[in-house]
C-alpha cells in the first residue's frame, strides 16, 4: 500500500547516497528550458509506416473504452491484494500488455501529469552495459519518430512545458519513468502530447551519431558527481550489496562501458526492455479518464516488438561470509578514511527481500513496524539533545531495489571515539528490542501518525494530479498498491486495539534480526579505526539503556502563561486584490488574512518581523547561521525543545526559522483546529524567549563537523562561498568557518537575538482553510497582546550588500576530483519594488541566456550537464541585486565558458533573440506562473510587506504579463543595459594547483 501507509521518514539519509538516480536534467534546475539544438549532424526521422500513423483527432465519446477494467473486475494493480481498490483510478490493460491507470484531477487547473514506467534500470544491465539504461533515457530525448535532432525539448517549450520541471525522465536500479506535466492540457494538446510520447517510447533513434553525441553529456553528468562523496557512495554500496548486482550497478555506469557504447549494443538493450508488457503508463489530471484511457489506446495500443520477453534478472540476495554465527552475524566491515568528510558511521542488518501480497495484514505490520522506528527515533534524538556522543542518529527499515530488506542504523560521532557513540546508539535500539514501550510512549506515537493520516484525508482534494501520477508508478516499482487515504486512516484506525507494547516490541525484534550485519565507518582521521575492530565493536555484548526513553506526558497550552492583556482590532478593510482583509490591531501589529478553500485542510502562517540580515554587523556573522539552527530549539515559555514536541503531540503544528534580507520570518503550516496555538508558539517565542545552551552546542558542532566538506567539490565551494563572493566577502552572506564558529558563545548568542527579536513592527499572513472570525479572536490573544514594538533603527545597520566587483576575478581551489571545476560570472542589477516590472523581464532574458549556454556548453561541447542561470532581484531595496550564469565543467574548459558568455551577451544585446527563442521561454513562464498562483504558498511570497506598503501592490496586476510578454527588441534593451555594458565579476573553482590563463 502506498504512499501513505509508509510511515514519515526522519532524515532519509541512506539510500539516495547509496543508490542515487540519473535524470535527463538534474532537479536542482528550477526552471529548466533548454535551447533547439543545431541539426547539422542530425539523421532524418523515419516516417512511421502506414499502421503507426494516427489522426491528430480527440475521441468524440468519452464513454469506457474497450481495455478499461471494470469495475466488478479486479484492477491489475490490486491482484492478489484485499486492500481497499482506489475508484478514482480507472485501470486498464491493452491487448499488447501495456498496462495504464487514468485519473480526473484538477490540481493544479488545466494540467495533465503523464508517467511512463519502463520496467528496467540499472540493475537489468549486463557488465558490459553499465551505464546503457541511464544512457537509453538520454536518446529518447535526442531523436525519436516524431521528433527530429534536438526538436524534443524545443517542442515540449512551445506546448509550455518547462525541461527538468515539468518534463525530465528518471532511471534508478528498477526502472526508467519519463515525465510530463503538460500545462493547458486542451484535446490537441493533449494528442500531440501523446503522440510525440509514444514515438520517443516506441520508436527513437539509435545510431552512432547520437551515441557519439550523448555519450559525452552522460559523462558530464558523472563528473560532476564524482569526488568523496561519490567514493564513498560507491565503497558503501560494494560493501553493503557486495554478493549482489546492487552492488556494482550505480545508474550513472562507467567510464569504460559508456565510452565503448555502440549504437548496436544500446539498442539490443533497448530491444530487451522496451516493450508494452513491461510498460505502465499513470495519467492524472484535469480531463476525462476515458479520454486519457482513449489516447492511450490510439498511441500505443499498436506497439509490438518482436521475440519473447526476457525474464527478470535475479538480483541476488544477502549472503553471510562463511562461519559467521547465526546468533551473532556481524560480517563484512570497512572503514574508509576521506580528509575532508565527517565521521560517519552506518551499520545495517540485512534480509532477503521477497515479494509480499499486499493485503491489509501485510500493512497493518508495516504500520507497526514504522511505529517501532519511530519511538526508537525520539530516543536517539533525545540523547543527541542531552549531549550524547553522536550528532544525529537514526534508524530506517527499506526494501531496497527489490534486492533486500533491510533495516540501516546510521549515525555521526561527534569525536574520534566512534566506540562511545556506537554503544550509545546500540544500548538505546538494545533497550527497544528488549524492554516494551510505555504505553504512554506508544500512545503518543499514535497519535503523531493519526495526526498525519487525518490531515491527508482532510488535504486529499488539494493532491497535485503529478504527485498522485508518481505514488501509482512508485507503488508498480515496488510491488504494492495504491491507497486513498480515508482507507489508510481506517486501516490504521482499526488495528489500534492490536497495537501493544508487547506487540510494538515484538516487531521492533523483527527489525534488528536479520541475514547478515555489515558496518561502514567514514572518519577523517588515518588509523582511528580498523575493520577489525568494527567488526568487533559490532559484535560486543550491549547492555539495554532506557535512560533515552521520553516521558510522554503531556502539555496542555492552557498551562502556559498568557502572552499578555489581549489586543483588539483597530483597522480592518479589503487590501484591494483576491478578496484578502488587512487588519491592524492595537499594538500596531498587522495582519493579511484570506480565508478560502483553494487547498482545503491546510492554512500557511508567515510572521514577519524585524530587519533581517541587515541587523547584523559583519563581526555578527556566525550567529546568522547559528540563529537559523538553533534559535527555535533553544525555547521559549519554560519549554525546552523536547517539551515542544511534546506540546505539538496529536497537532498540526509546524515551526520554521528564516533570515531574509529585511525581515526575519517564523513560518508553519497548520489547520483550522490548531490555528490558535500556532499563533501561540510564534508570540510565546517573541514574548517569552529562552536561552537553551544545548541546541547551541549542537548546532556549532554540526558546521564544525561538516565545513571541510564543501571544499571536496567545486559545488560544495559554490554553496559555502557564492553569496559571500559575489558581494566582495561579505560574511553574512557565507558559511562560517570553524575558527569563527569557535569564537561563538551561548553568552554572544543571547546577545546578538535578544534585541532583535524585540524589534521592528510584525506582519502577519494567514492563507488558507480557516475561519476568519475565530482568527482573529486568536490574533487579539496572541500577536495582537504582545507589547507594542520599537521600530527599527536604520542607523543600526550594517553594511549595505555590496555589488559584484565589475571586472573583477576570484579564484578558489577545491581538493576534490582534478577533472571538476566550477565558473560563475555575476553581473549587479537593481533591487527595491520601483523597477519590478523590470526586475520580471530580466528572468526572460536569464532563460533565453540558460537555453543559449546550454546549447553551447551542453549540446555542442558535452562540457557541461547543466548551465544556469539566475535573476536575484531584492524587492526590499537593501542593494545585492545579481544577474549569474554558470556552470560545472572540466578545468580546461573554464575559458569557453568565458568565450561563450562573452558571445552571448554581446549577440543578445546588439540583435536580441528571435521570436521562436522568445516564445519557447515566455509560455512555459506564463505556465509556470498560472500554475503557481492557485496556491497559496505563491500569494503569501508575492504579498508579503503589502500590509504596512501598500503601494507594493502596483505591481501585482502586471505580474502575468511582465513574466510572459515582451518583445525581441525589449530583451535586446536589458542585455545591452545590464550585461553588456558592465563588466561581470569572474569566479572560477578549479583543483589545487591549477594554473588558469
Amino acid at each position: 500500500m502506498h504512499p501513505a501507509s509508509r510511515a514519515p521518514r526522519f532524515l532519509a539519509l541512506l539510500l539516495p547516497f547509496f543508490l542515487g538516480a540519473c535524470a535527463i536534467f538534474g532537479p536542482d534546475r528550477a526552471a529548466t528550458l533548454p535551447p533547439e539544438p543545431q541539426h547539422e549532424a542530425s539523421q532524418p526521422v523515419a516516417n512511421p509506416a502506414p499502421e503507426q500513423q494516427h489522426s491528430a483527432s480527440v475521441p468524440a465519446n468519452p464513454g469506457p473504452p474497450a481495455s478499461i477494467q471494470p469495475t466488478s473486475e479486479t484492477p491489475w494493480l490490486y491482484e492478489g491484494s484485499n486492500i481497499p481498490v482506489d475508484r478514482q483510478w480507472r485501470f486498464g490493460v491493452l491487448d499488447n500488455g501495456l498496462r495504464y491507470a487514468t485519473r480526473e484531477n484538477g490540481v493544479p487547473p488545466d494540467q495533465v501529469s503523464i508517467r511512463i514506467r519502463i520496467d528496467a534500470g540499472s540493475l537489468f544491465e549486463k557488465d558490459s552495459e553499465r551505464g546503457y539504461a541511464h544512457l537509453l533515457e538520454h536518446l529518447l530525448f535526442r531523436q525519436s519518430r516524431y521528433l527530429g535532432v534536438g526538436e524534443t525539448i524545443p517542442t515540449w517549450q512551445r506546448l509550455g512545458a518547462t525541461f527538468g520541471n515539468d518534463t525530465n525522465a528518471v532511471t534508478s536500479a528498477t526502472q526508467t519513468v519519463f515525465q510530463l506535466d503538460l500545462p493547458e492540457a486542451d484535446p490537441a494538446k493533449l494528442d500531440e502530447a501523446f503522440k510525440l510520447l509514444s514515438g520517443m517510447i516506441e520508436a527513437p533513434v539509435i545510431n552512432e551519431v547520437n551515441v557519439r553525441t550523448e555519450v559525452p553529456i552522460v559523462l558530464a553528468e558523472k563528473r560532476e558527481r564524482g569526488g568523496p562523496n561519490e567514493r564513498v557512495a560507491n565503497e558503501s554500496r560494494d560493501l553493503f550489496f557486495h554478493d549482489q548486482m546492487l552492488a556494482k550497478r550505480p545508474p550513472i555506469g562507467t567510464e569504460e562501458t559508456l565510452e565503448a557504447a555502440t549504437a548496436e549494443d544500446v539498442e539490443a538493450f533497448y530491444k530487451r526492455w522496451y516493450r508494452p508488457q513491461e510498460t505502465v503508463i499513470a495519467v492524472a489530471g484535469d480531463a476525462d479518464p476515458y479520454v486519457l484511457a482513449r489516447l492511450i489506446e490510439k498511441y500505443f495500443g499498436d506497439w509490438s516488438v518482436e521475440g519473447e520477453v526476457s525474464p527478470e534478472p535475479d538480483f541476488g540476495d544477502p549472503t553471510p561470509p562463511a562461519g559467521v554465527a547465526a546468533d551473532n552475524p556481524v560480517g563484512e566491515t570497512a572503514v574508509m578514511v576521506e580528509p575532508d568528510l565527517p565521521r560517519s558511521l552506518t551499520y545495517s542488518v540485512m534480509r532477503k527481500w521477497e515479494p509480499v501480497q499486499d493485503t491489509i495484514t501485510y500493512n497493518e505490520g508495516l504500520l507497526m513496524d514504522a511505529l517501532a522506528q519511530s519511538l526508537i527515533n525520539r530516543r536517539l534524538e533525545a540523547r543527541a539533545r542531552s549531549g550524547g556522543d553522536y550528532l544525529y542518529a537514526q534508524v530506517q527499515q527499506e526494501d531496497v531495489s527489490r534486492s533486500t530488506d533491510a533495516t540501516f542504523v546510521s549515525f555521526a560521532p561527534l569525536t574520534e571515539d566512534w566506540q562511545a557513540a556506537l554503544a550509545d546508539v546500540r544500548a538505546v535500539i538494545a533497550d527497544a528490542t528488549t524492554n516494551p514501550p510505555t504505553e504512554e510512549e506508544l500512545q503518543r506515537e499514535i497519535s503523531e501518525y493519526d495526526v498525519a493520516f487525518v490531515a491527508g484525508v482532510e488535504e486529499a482534494a488539494v493532491e497535485a494530479g503529478s504527485k498522485l501520477a508518481d505514488t501509482l508508478i512508485n507503488a508498480v516499482d515496488i510491488r504494492e498498491t495504491v491507497a486513498s487515504p480515508q482507507t489508510v486512516l481506517d486501516i490504521f484506525r482499526g488495528m489500534r486495539d492490536r497495537v501493544t507494547p508487547e506487540a510494538i516490541m515484538e516487531r521492533t525484534k523483527a527489525l534488528f534480526a536479520g541475514d547478515v550485519i555489515r558496518g561502514f565507518y567514514v572518519t577523517p582521521q588515518q588509523g582511528e579505526a580498523t575493520a577489525g575492530e568494527l567488526r568487533a565493536a559490532l559484535q560486543a555484548p550491549v547492555e539495554a539503556d532506557g535512560s533515552a526513553r521520553i516521558a510522554a506526558k503531556t502539555i496542555d497550552f492552557a498551562e502556559l502563561p498568557k502572552i499578555g492583556t489581549p489586543g483588539t482590532v483597530v483597522a480592518d478593510g479589503p487590501l484591494g486584490i483576491l478578496g484578502i482583509e488587512r487588519v491592524e490591531l492595537s499594538n500596531g501589529a498587522t495582519a493579511l488574512l484570506w480565508p478560502n478553500d483553494a487547498e482545503p485542510g491546510r492554512v500557511a502562517v508567515n510572521v514577519h518581523f524585524g530587519a533581517g540580515l541587515r541587523a547584523f554587523d559583519t563581526k555578527d556573522a556566525p550567529y546568522i547561521t547559528l540563529g537559523e539552527s538553533a534559535l527555535i530549539s533553544s525555547g521559549f515559555a519554560g519549554l525546552d525543545q523536547e517539551d515542544i514536541d511534546r506540546l505539538a503531540t496529536g497537532r498540526k503544528l509546524g515551526f520554521d526559522f528564516g533570515v531574509d534580507l529585511a525581515t526575519f520570518t517564523f513560518s508553519a503550516e497548520t489547520r483550522q483546529a490548531d490555528l490558535a496555538d500556532q499563533l501561540y508558539l510564534f508570540a510565546a517565542k517573541l514574548a517569552y524567549p529562552e536561552w537553551d545552551a544545548r541546541p547551541l552546542a549542537r548546532a556549532k558542532a554540526g558546521e564544525r563537523l561538516s565545513y571541510d566538506n564543501y571544499a571536496t567539490s567545486p559545488a560544495g565551494l559554490l554553496n559555502r562561498d557564492l553569496e559571500s563572493l559575489i558581494r566582495n566577502g561579505d560574511p553574512r552572506f557565507g558559511t562560517p568557518t570553524p575558527e569563527m564558529v569557535e569564537k561563538t558563545s551561548a553568552e554572544g548568542f543571547r546577545k546578538v537575538w535578544e534585541p532583535l527579536l524585540k524589534e521592528g513592527e510584525i506582519e502577519v499572513m494567514i492563507f488558507g482553510d480557516f475561519d476568519r472570525d475565530a482568527a482573529i479572536e486568536s490574533l487579539e490573544k496572541t500577536i495582537g497582546a504582545l507589547p507594542p514594538r520599537t521600530s527599527v533603527d536604520p542607523a543600526t545597520f550594517g553594511p549595505r550588500p555590496a555589488a559584484p566587483e565589475a571586472g573583477g576575478r576570484e579564484v578558489e581551489y577545491h581538493r576534490g576530483d582534478a577533472n571538476q571545476a566550477a565558473v560563475v560570472l555575476a553581473w549587479p542589477v537593481g533591487s527595491g519594488p520601483a523597477e519590478i516590472s523590470e526586475s520580471r523581464q530580466l528572468e526572460i532574458l536569464s532563460q533565453i541566456f540558460m537555453n543559449r549556454l546550454f546549447d553551447e556548453m551542453r549540446e555542442r561541447a558535452g562540457a557541461s550537464y547543466a548551465p544556469q542561470t539566475r535573476v536575484d532581484w531584492p524587492v526590499d531595496d537593501v542593494g545585492g541585486g545579481t544577474f549569474i550564469a554558470l556552470a560545472q565543467l572540466r578545468p580546461g574548459d573554464v575559458t569557453a565558458f568565458y568565450d561563450a558568455s562573452e558571445k552571448i551577451v554581446a549577440d543578445l544585446a546588439t540583435n536580441g533573440p528571435t521570436e521562436d527563442e522568445l516564445a519557447r521561454v515566455t509560455e512555459p513562464l506564463r505556465q509556470t506562473i498560472l500554475r503557481a498562483s492557485t496556491g497559496n504558498g505563491f500569494w503569501m511570497w508575492q504579498l508579503r510587506g503589502t500590509s504596512r506598503d501598500p503601494t507594493l501592490l502596483k505591481s501585482m496586476s502586471s505580474l502575468v504579463e511582465d513574466y510572459s510578454v515582451a518583445t525581441p527588441e525589449r530583451i535586446k534593451q536589458l542585455a545591452a543595459k545590464y550585461l553588456a555594458s558592465r563588466k561581470p565579476l569572474e569566479i572560477a573553482i578549479v583543483p589545487e594547483g591549477t594554473q588558469l590563463p
